[in-house]
């Protein structure tokens, strides 16, 4: 079990950028996966990327390639979500999760943490 907090949503124009940030604590996660989801309104939640603690292994949704980037930082015990050239599309709350995986790393059940979510709004 890990605590997650994410932070750094909010409002930006279409074609603007947005940094997100997920804060790990509790016992080692050195194995952990780390994974993006997020969640529109009447819509079910939506794989957005992944990477792991350890290594250079990331993966992205098809509608993340290219404008994504998920990056961390181990001092800090973070992982990021960078968000560039956002589109309306992209309106949700992103949630932050993680769990020990061997393969699968898109499917939500296999997650055993979440955050509580932080809200991306684009405008038009």
């Amino acid at each position: 079990q890990v605590h997650l907090v994410e932070s750094g949503g909010g409002l930006v124009q279409a074609g603007g950028s947005l940094r997100l940030s997920c804060a790990a604590s509790g016992r080692t996660f050195g194995s952990h996966t780390m994974a993006w989801f997020r969640q529109a309104p009447g819509k079910e939640r939506e794989f957005v990327g992944a990477i792991k603690w350890s290594g250079s292994y990331t993966v992205y949704a098809d509608s993340a390639k290219g404008r994504f980037t998920i990056s961390r930082d181990n001092a800090k015990n973070t992982v990021y979500l960078q968000m560039t050239s956002l589109k309306p599309e992209d309106t949700a709350v992103y949630y932050c999760a993680a769990g020990i995986i061997s393969g699968g790393v898109s499917y939500d059940y296999k997650y055993a943490s979440w955050g509580q979510g932080t809200q991306v709004t684009v405008s038009s």
